[in-house]
């Protein structure tokens, strides 16, 4: 909102006067992703173009210093390690192998002419049958209902574009990907309306950052409230960066609220094929028996995430709302898949034997041991999390090593696992209401997990050492007390089904959180009798 007020400060507009508006005044922090020194305008620039130029976060600044300096085993053994961008490092050898084989290698006029701008119907019928089969239709999708374009990000801005009008506003529950902000508003100039979530288990909410049809009511009448036109409702799920996976009856509650008000509902299901552990089961929109609201429901997917090829840029809309559906084709024409991709796609979407007996299998296994591998470090750390089984990230309570809890130390201990070359996302990143917050990925090869995790951890010991030295010297200003609430033992030891009595269940958790780092300590081995003499 405080980026989109600056295109209204006219040619010669001073941009002093946006910093100057206090928090009080603004949806959006512009510290969280914009450098104050960067409020510069440029005269070759649009006041469009100045508001793209200026929007800069952790997020980009911390990918571009990794691209400046990539860990190389060999090459750069003291490079950044990636433990931020979303992506699986774990199935080159699997994808590499099958996107290599014979079949992949077509070479026909129509793959190298212009297509329908919704794909080549080869495509669209094998991404129908592929989301019927996975997502457990309950009758065959139509192809005439798919439409493929480059990414899901593109798909974003497509459907900003054609369900809102300039300065209307989509809701999404925060923290989210903070790569929705750049598809909704700088590209497509719509708002983005928030429903803030946090770690309290307090009220109707019984698992920390639960979204509940009450947070998504007050954030609505509080933007129309404000005089904001509120046209449609995001809804990521798998969930980034917090990894739940919602059940049937909160897709249920979500997507009927939405009928409520007329919203229409984007939901990304990009990581519907990463839910590594059998005790947790993901549910799709496309496999309910019945929509409450079948022409303002829209479902998006792609293979970056689930088949490990984020540089392969596909991503596909399924909308039973032919209106839409042409709209948001007339946009294709800005973001088409070159046809050679569309054929490696279709055969690989076609290769259900592949994909069942070999790739997911393996994929599976190896994110789960990756998960777990990181995790146990965390335990070990006595760093709370969120303990889930979806996607490729842990959500990390980091709360403790701040030391007057705001967005600012935040950033600072951000940019400190930075200077120690492993780059993370903070909280603010993702819009997040509660500083401390990080996110970690975890799918990666071990050898970068065990150095990136030794990094990390000198990081926190050496913070913990200065907050226990300040303390000292000032025992009076101590901000923790707030922080160590019932709250922390939850979130550690959390499962996906929420707890049936706290009291007990907290006592039981803890007693298993003490034991678990008895095992894994390694205090006593370095801390000898004969060390101590």
């Amino acid at each position: 909102q405080a980026l989109s007020e600056m295109t209204g400060l006219g040619g010669g507009g001073d941009l002093q006067e946006l910093r100057a508006q206090s928090q009080a005044e603004r949806s959006v922090d512009m510290h969280g992703f914009c450098h104050p020194g960067d409020f510069q305008r440029s005269p070759y620039l649009s006041a469009r173009g100045n508001v793209v130029n200026i929007f800069r976060g952790s997020t980009e600044e911390g990918y571009k210093a990794y691209h400046a300096d990539k860990y190389d085993e060999d090459k750069n053994p003291n490079g950044i390690i990636n433990f931020g961008t979303s992506e699986n490092k774990l199935c080159f050898d699997l994808m590499s192998k099958r996107l290599t084989q014979t079949d992949m290698n077509l070479m026909e006029p129509p793959l190298l002419q212009y297509p329908d701008w919704k794909g080549h119907m080869f495509l669209r019928e094998e991404v129908a049958r592929f989301l019927t089969y996975y997502c457990k239709a309950p009758a065959p999708l139509k192809a005439e209902n798919v439409i493929v374009l480059n990414g899901c990000g593109s798909l974003f801005s497509a459907l900003a574009t054609v369900l809102c009008d300039p300065g209307e506003a989509v809701l999404i529950a925060t923290p989210f990907y903070g790569g929705i902000t750049r598809s909704v508003f700088l590209y497509g100039n719509v708002k983005l309306v928030y429903a803030y979530l946090d770690s309290k288990i307090t009220g109707t909410s019984t698992r920390p950052f639960q979204l509940t049809v009450e947070k998504l009511e007050k954030a609505l009448q509080d933007a129309r409230a404000e005089g904001i036109t509120v046209r449609a409702l995001i809804l990521l799920n798998p969930q980034n960066p917090l990894g739940d996976i919602y059940s049937l009856s909160e897709l249920r509650d979500y997507l009927e609220f939405a009928k409520r008000h007329e919203l229409h509902v984007i939901v990304d299901e990009i990581y519907m094929l990463s839910v590594f552990d059998e005790s947790a089961t993901f549910h799709s929109v496309l496999g309910m028996d019945r929509l409450p609201d079948p022409q303002r429901t829209h479902v998006m997917w792609g293979i970056s995430k689930d088949f490990a090829v984020s540089g392969i840029r596909f991503g596909t809309l399924y909308t039973e709302n032919q209106d839409v559906a042409n709209a948001v084709a007339s946009l294709c024409y800005f973001h088409g898949v070159c046809g050679t991709v569309q054929h490696k796609v279709a055969q690989l979407l076609r290769d259900r034997d592949w994909i069942n007996q070999v790739y997911l299998r393996a994929n599976h296994a190896r994110l789960k041991a990756a998960h777990t591998y990181v995790t146990d470090e965390l335990k070990t750390l006595g760093v709370p999390f969120l303990n889930r089984n979806a996607g490729f990230f842990v959500w990390i309570d980091f709360r403790k090593y701040l030391r007057t809890g705001t967005f600012e130390e935040e950033m600072l201990l951000w940019r400190r696992f930075l200077d120690n070359k492993v780059l993370l996302s903070c909280g603010k990143a993702f819009e997040c209401s509660e500083p401390g917050w990080f996110r970690i990925i975890f799918a990666d090869k071990t050898h970068r997990l065990q150095l990136g995790m030794q990094r990390i951890r000198k990081v926190l010991e050496e913070r913990e050492q200065e907050i226990l030295a300040e303390e000292k010297e000032q025992p009076c200003q101590s901000d923790q007390d707030g922080k160590a609430d019932s709250t922390d033992e939850v979130i550690f030891v959390s499962r996906h089904q929420e707890p049936t009595c706290s009291g007990s269940s907290n006592l039981g958790d803890l007693i298993g959180l003490l034991q678990q780092q008895m095992r894994s300590s390694d205090w006593l081995q370095k801390n000898t009798v004969e060390q101590f003499a």
